[in-house]
This record gives structure tokens, C-alpha cells and sequence, in this order.
């Protein structure tokens, strides 16, 4: 009897080496989610009281870009194949550092940890829109709604419960949306160029050009600064969000999106504020109110109903 090839060895081999590398995307992606989480009150603690948003911003970038030269110098030999995807690298630098990282901690310092990454949770609904435009995929009913849904829970946590505007964090709040739509818009832009190069290649020459166009916009703050007045703890929030949630964090994600889809990388923001509410809350810095619980419920549903059933859409 001639027995089922469906297990055949060389078949087992790859199901596992599958498996492997969907674990390791997933352990890439969880860290990711751990260190974006603290960053939004390691960040509070720096910025504005010692360092304007973009200052803070432009020390990010630099280091991190050092830091991705010299690691570049010993993994890889890469050479840009097509002098096109300078333009390429350049774009993605706008959306994916420098617009990105700008609107992020400019908000940040107007608005509270729990209102930004609650809002964060925004930018899979952005993959999903964008995604139509540049990869060709489809908006189902559901997706749809659940945008609606998701949308109104926005407006509501950056309005209050009466949508007045001028509250004192409605402008942080605004621009941590943009931050979504920008970091959004990157995660799926990106992903022609790593298919064509490495994570590192891509994301080394994307912070070479984040740090010339983050300089205008920073070159007030670095000037301003009393940097011997800094305390030790706050050279080690800015070494921290240097070195983990600018350097680690992007080579990570950047890997997981050359892997995965620009959608399963999005998913991850989900956890989040579930992070950085517990830090924040346990830092003593931030209360949570019902009000907001509920609103980020809302979004909550909404980004459910976009990501839910992707697969038969």
C-alpha cells in the first residue's frame, strides 16, 4: 500500500521551518509592542521640561543612525541597485522618521500617555485604507463600519464626551493621529523596498536621511538646552529611547514587516496601551477615568472589525 505523501520529510522540514520563522515574528513584534509601551512615559519624563519634542527627536535619530552605520559595516554589502529608490528611501524617511517621530513626540508633550496610544490604535485602520491604493486590496462592509467605529472613538477621546476641541490636549492629540496616518502609510510603503534589500540596508539609509530632515525643525531646541543640567535619570530615558525604541524597535520592525504583512505588524500597536496605561498608571503620572476606558473600547471594536476576517476578504 502506498502510504500518503503528505508528510513526506522534506514537506515536515519546511512546516517547521514556517513555524520558526512565525514565532521568531511574533517574539519580534511582542518586544517591539514592550518598548513602544514604556516609551510613552519614558519620553514624558524628558520632554518638554528638558528638551523640546524635536530636539528630543533629532538626539533620537542621530544616535540610531550611527548606531545603524556601524552595525551596517560588518552585516552587510548591500548597494542601492536602482538610483530610483534613492526617491524611494527618501519617502520613506518622511513618513516613516521624520513625520513619523516629529508629530509623535510633538503631541506627546501636549497630551497625556493614555490619550497617545490609545490613538496609536489607529493606525491599522490607516495599513487597511492605504493598503488599497498601494497594494491593490479590497475594503469589505465590515472593515468599513469598524473604520466608522473606530474614527468616532477617536473623536470623542480627543473631544471629550462634548467634542470641544480646545481642551488643553486636543492639538497632541491631533497630531498623534497624524503620527498614526504617517507611521501607517510607512509600514506599507516600506514594504516594496524590503523586498528588494535587507531591513538593515532600508532602515540604515532612511535615518540618514531622517537626521538632515529633522535638523531645521530641532536646530531651536538643541540650541535652547542646559544639557549639564540634565540629571542622570533623563541622559538614561534619552539613551533608552535611543537605543530600544529607535534603534531596536525599528530594526524589529522593519525585519517583521520584510516577513510578515504590513497588517500583522499594524495589529501589534493593539497591545500598546494596554502597556503603557499599566506604566503610566503605576508611574503615578496618569489617571484613568471610565470615560476614556470606554472610548478606547470603542476603538477597540472598530479595529477588531477591520482586522477580523481579513482573510476571506
Amino acid at each position: 500500500m502506498k502510504l500518503c505523501n503528505c508528510f513526506h520529510p522534506s514537506k515536515v522540514q519546511l512546516l517547521l521551518l514556517l513555524m520558526k520563522n512565525n514565532v521568531r515574528v511574533h517574539l519580534a513584534l511582542l518586544t517591539v509592542s514592550l518598548i513602544y509601551g514604556a516609551n510613552y512615559t519614558i519620553a514624558k519624563d524628558v520632554m518638554p521640561a528638558y528638551l523640546g519634542a524635536s530636539g528630543f527627536v533629532f538626539i533620537r535619530i542621530i544616535v540610531a543612525a550611527i548606531l545603524f552605520n556601524i552595525v551596517a559595516l560588518f552585516r552587510t554589502r548591500e548597494k542601492v541597485k536602482d538610483k530610483k529608490d534613492y526617491l524611494e528611501l527618501l519617502i520613506a524617511a518622511c513618513f516613516g522618521v521624520a513625520g513619523n517621530m516629529l508629530l509623535f513626540f510633538n503631541g506627546l508633550a501636549f497630551t497625556s500617555e493614555v490619550n497617545a496610544s490609545v490613538l496609536m490604535l489607529n493606525a491599522p485602520i490607516f495599513v487597511l485604507i492605504f493598503s488599497v491604493f498601494v497594494l491593490r486590496d479590497r475594503i469589505r462592509l465590515w472593515q468599513a463600519i469598524g473604520m466608522l467605529i473606530a474614527a468616532t472613538g477617536a473623536l470623542f477621546l480627543i473631544g471629550g464626551s462634548a467634542f470641544e476641541f480646545s481642551t488643553q490636549s486636543a492639538s497632541g492629540d491631533i497630531m498623534v493621529l497624524l503620527n498614526a496616518t504617517s507611521f501607517a502609510f510607512y509600514l506599507v510603503y516600506v514594504k516594496r523596498l524590503l523586498k528588494k534589500y535587507t531591513a538593515l540596508f532600508v532602515i540604515k539609509h532612511m535615518f540618514i536621511f531622517g537626521t538632515l530632515l529633522v535638523l531645521p525643525f530641532a536646530w531651536s531646541d538643541l540650541q535652547t538646552a542646559e544639557y549639564a543640567q540634565f540629571p542622570l535619570d533623563i541622559w538614561i530615558a534619552i539613551g533608552f529611547v535611543a537605543i530600544m525604541t529607535t534603534f531596536v524597535a525599528y530594526l524589529l520592525n522593519a525585519w517583521a514587516v520584510q516577513k510578515a504583512s504590513p497588517n500583522l505588524v499594524a495589529s501589534y500597536i493593539y497591545l500598546q496601551p494596554v502597556i503603557a496605561t499599566f506604566i503610566a498608571i503605576n508611574a503615578e503620572n496618569q489617571s484613568l477615568s471610565w470615560e476614556k476606558v470606554i472610548f478606547a473600547v470603542v476603538i477597540f471594536t472598530g479595529v477588531y472589525l477591520v482586522n477580523s476576517n481579513r482573510k476571506k476578504a
